[in-house]
């Protein structure tokens, strides 16, 4: 609570400090010869355009304290609803200038160009609804809106195409449409990503014509639907939990950094959660982290059961591991983890490829250094293999499905070692001790020489013996050397 009434104060005050010395800003609209430049005074957000309700603000947003995004802010709830750049680099300093010339632009005077509308409008305004929108005001024509470059939530009313995706602010989850469908993606997955939900079109109130496009568009009344173009029926409604109840609130969905969908409705004061498309945490990608499995009403734990899991640190591997790549070209040895009664959540969305055993299985796996791993059933005889890094798996308890895992090098924090560095560490071991022991007896019979008079030459050279011939000692410290590698 005190942190929002922090965001909100220093807000009002960016507002009120933005209107006094901005000539380009008139009726809630930016014109040609607007321009902005970062405030150093101000620490979450500042504001720069406001739509005509005081319930949307197009602003600076602080990030990190020396890095800035261009943002739209739903005002009494400081949430962010859209940003310009997925990845930026932007300094919040006077090098970042924000100006409008026609186009809406966001440029560093070191680097250049990093966003731009591409547009020749002359106003950009905010709508009632929170599309942010650069037109003509003469022609009515839109040119540029943000409802088409969607980040990580759709608002209501706002349509959700074949040609758009929502992204994760984490980056590592998208949502994307299908033919009949939407689908949430991993990017741990490569290319187009590996799909980890889907949901089809139930066609419960009209059918799903062929080569038509599908577009998604949360209603006023509490759902999701998704449609075809020229049609004003639903062919699939999936509902929230505050579908067809009487009130003026707002929906929205937005993408989470775990991966889930979730719907949320305003009440005036807060956001309450309305929907999610992913019921039980265990069916979320990585909801314990990498190479972790995760068991209903016991929580997570680690496939190798030598390991503590660790929720603080990342689960279970060492934060300087690299999940990234396959294991083509790097030359490094894979260390190799197996456990029974393990099966991997949304296994009907992965390809799957029958084989006559658990060791065929593994060894397609172990040939191709693409692979990451592999999940056998003894019952089905499917072998599903695994070509991005190691997520989380789901514990069963049907032993007979078996799960081999390949792990880099650098997650021996974890105890896992590859074979032939365990050799190697053994061979290098055993010629230190052995070297130890001989240096031992030899410093201890010389030593014992000097005590005894012998001052280093044995009978062979002449000299006097007192404790015995030195080569006599020499051959007992050789005789106790064998018997310590024996």
């Amino acid at each position: 609570m005190g942190r929002l009434l922090y965001f909100t104060l220093s807000l009002i005050l960016s507002i009120s400090n933005f209107r006094r010395t901005s000539a380009a800003v008139d009726d809630n609209t930016l014109k040609i010869g607007f321009t902005a430049v970062p405030d150093s005074s101000i620490s979450n957000f500042q504001s720069l355009l406001i739509d005509s309700t005081g319930n949307y603000s197009l602003g600076f947003l602080r990030l990190d304290r020396t890095q800035l995004n261009l943002a739209l802010i739903h005002l009494p709830s400081s949430l962010t609803i859209w940003t310009a750049i997925k990845t930026t680099n932007l300094k919040w300093s006077k090098t970042t200038k924000l100006f409008f010339n026609g186009s809406l632009v966001i440029q560093d005077t070191t680097s250049g160009v990093s966003w731009s509308t591409d547009t020749n409008g002359d106003r950009v305004w905010i709508t009632n609804n929170s599309n942010l929108i650069v037109d003509k005001r003469e022609e009515n024509s839109i040119l540029w809106q943000s409802f088409d470059f969607p980040s990580d939530t759709l608002m209501e009313n706002q349509i959700f195409t074949s040609t758009m995706k929502l992204v994760s602010s984490n980056g590592l989850y998208s949502m994307k449409l299908g033919s009949d469908y939407f689908g949430l993606y991993s990017a741990a997955g490569g290319g187009a990503g590996q799909i980890y939900f889907k949901h089809g079109a139930l066609q419960a109130k009209a059918d799903i014509i062929e080569g038509k496009p599908i577009y998604i568009v949360i209603s006023p009344d509490g759902y999701m639907g998704m449609y075809q173009n020229g049609s004003n029926t639903p062919v699939d409604v999936e509902p929230f939990s505050s579908f067809q109840q009487n009130g003026s609130g707002l929906h929205r969905i937005r993408l989470e950094q775990d991966g889930n969908l979730k719907g949320y409705y305003w009440i005036g004061s807060s956001w309450v959660l309305d929907y999610k498309s992913i019921s039980d945490p265990c069916e979320l990608p990585s909801s314990c982290g990498s190479y972790s499995i995760c068991e209903e009403g016991k929580g997570c734990s680690c496939i190798d059961n030598r390991t503590e899991y660790r929720s603080s640190s990342g689960g279970c591997t060492s934060p300087g591991n690299d999940l990234h790549g396959d294991f083509c070209g790097t030359g490094a040895d894979a260390g190799i983890l197996r456990r029974e009664g393990v099966e991997l959540p949304r296994k009907e969305l992965m390809a799957a490829e029958k084989m006559n055993s658990q060791s065929q299985c593994e060894n397609a796996c172990e040939r191709n250094c693409s692979c990451w791993g592999a999940v056998y059933s003894n019952s089905s005889g499917l072998c599903y293999r695994i070509e991005y890094p190691i997520q989380t798996l789901l514990a069963i308890s049907d032993k007979t499905k078996t799960g081999y895992f390949k792990i880099r090098e650098g997650a021996r924090e974890m105890g896992v070692v590859p074979m032939g560095l365990k050799v190697g560490i053994g061979l290098l071991s055993g010629v230190i001790v052995l070297l130890a022991i001989g240096i031992g007896f030899g410093f201890y019979g010389i030593w014992k020489n000097k005590r005894e008079g012998v001052i280093g030459y044995g009978e062979e050279h002449g000299a006097p013996s007192v404790g015995g011939p030195y080569k006599n000692l020499a051959a007992a410290s050789f005789r106790s050397i064998e018997l310590s590698e024996r």
